[in-house]
């Protein structure tokens, strides 16, 4: 009753997980992940010991293969069951048991394995393994397109609720701390998908650091714009003089850690245009609720 893709980033080793169902709560039961070891899917009938299993086997040194015989082989629903696994190396498995809800059946390819049940029919699995093959940028783009590219090709032939993205990163957590680069579960939505890619949008605000190349200094216009905002908001009360002090850098600072940029603060006297922009649509949705 789900679709997913399990998939490995060959660049910088990322490993994840996308899902979609008529079931509420897809995230809590299929996605499985572990840094530089491997990301599992369990769905239909799920068994949920098939993840953290399937992980500890490719720890040991089982390749997808192995692992995917070995926890379907002591699996007396294993009929009703479909896994999909990558490892750290790219290397893909996946099980769909002969009494699996049609449509189902998986798709393997270089890096990434595709899999569903109960679906609308076989171009679900193609049409998400294409945009998967197709689609330039990091792994979390890439599993998000082939989640929508699945949903318009069909999807789950009964609906849509729910849907959920788990990408893992050695150190790839908030404040480096942990692998969970990205873990986002819509549990009830008429369109999931959907506001999975809208949620995601918020998260790599939030949490990932600014791209280089989306740096620009602030000064002149752009240094009065930001002194008159942060004025206005209480954070700033020196003069506007369109010249980014430090007392301007620090009010920027104190600013964007109350607004959760934290990942994008800076010491030096650069913002990124993806933070300036939400500022901007902040503060003007501010000064709406300041009318009277």
């Amino acid at each position: 009753m789900t679709f997913s893709i399990v998939g490995f980033d060959p660049g910088n080793g990322d490993l994840g997980v996308a899902c979609a169902s008529k079931f509420p709560g897809i995230g809590g039961v299929t996605p499985y992940a572990a840094a530089g070891i491997g990301a599992v899917a369990t769905q239909s009938y799920i068994n949920t010991a098939f993840g953290p299993r399937g992980l500890t086997l490719l720890a040991n040194g089982a390749e997808p293969e192995q692992a995917v015989e070995i926890l379907t082989a002591g699996d007396e629903g294993r009929g009703y069951r479909q896994l999909g696994i990558v490892d750290g190396r790219g290397r893909a498995a996946s099980f769909t048991g002969a009494d699996c809800f049609d449509w189902s059946g998986e798709v393997v390819g270089d890096g990434f394995c595709i899999q569903g049940n109960t679906l609308a029919g076989r171009a679900v699995v193609e049409a998400a393994a294409e945009a998967f093959r197709t689609q330039d940028g990091a792994l979390t783009e890439r599993l998000l397109a082939a989640l929508a590219a699945g949903q318009q090709a069909g999807g789950d032939r009964r609906g849509q609720q729910s849907a959920a993205l788990l990408v893992v990163r050695a150190g790839g957590g908030y404040g480096g701390h942990d692998d969970r680069y990205v873990d986002i579960p819509v549990y009830d939505h008429p369109a999931p998908v959907a506001e999975l890619q809208r949620l995601y949008a918020i998260h790599r605000l939030t949490y990932h650091p600014s791209e280089p190349t989306r740096l620009v200094p602030i000064e002149g216009a752009l240094a009065a714009e930001l002194q008159q905002l942060l004025a206005a908001r209480g954070f700033y009360d020196g003069a506007q003089t369109g010249v980014f002090d430090p007392a301007s850098r620090r009010a920027l600072r104190d600013f964007m850690g109350w607004e959760n940029y934290d990942a994008r603060m800076r010491e030096d006297e650069l913002i990124d245009t993806e933070v300036l922009e939400d500022i901007r649509a902040k503060h003007q949705s501010w000064l709406v609720s300041q009318r009277p």
